[in-house]
């Protein structure tokens, strides 16, 4: 859960050093939530700001759906929220996205789209992604 944690909030400072723009209040108000252990005001700020296209909210809310935190645990509901922020370039999502097509998890198992996945996610140098690759490719 910790690192669940961390990676979200250290995803979300490094996508906002990147794209160098505000992020809508909602995704703030998630990520204020969530360190004060209010899933339920998280779950419906990032429900709000991933709704309205933000990455880092629908990478969020795929993250409390595969954990089941402060929600019931759906992987098909996780996978539609990585989906969404993977196809931003979300390289984290994109790596979540691709352990469910590895698994077959909330998706069907599909080994090729798995491995699309991890190399978008290690092209954005996610090295549990490029481990996952070449073992997936062996």
């Amino acid at each position: 859960m910790k690192k669940l944690r961390l990676q979200i909030i250290t995803l979300a400072l490094l996508w906002i050093g990147l794209i160098g723009t505000a992020l809508p209040a909602s995704f703030h108000d998630g990520v204020a939530a969530y360190e004060r252990g209010d899933l339920a005001k998280a779950l419906e700020a990032w429900r709000s700001a991933a709704d309205q296209g933000d990455a880092l909210a629908q990478y969020n809310l795929g993250g409390l759906y595969a954990n089941g935190r402060g929600i019931h645990k759906d992987l098909t509901e996780a996978a539609k929220w990585y989906r969404k922020a993977a196809e931003q370039g979300n390289p984290l999502a994109q790596y979540y996205l691709a352990t469910l097509y590895e698994k077959g998890e909330g998706v069907n198992l599909d080994r090729a789209e798995a491995a699309k996945w991890y190399r978008k996610a290690a092209a954005h140098d996610v090295p549990q992604a490029q481990e996952a690759l070449d073992r997936l490719t062996r």
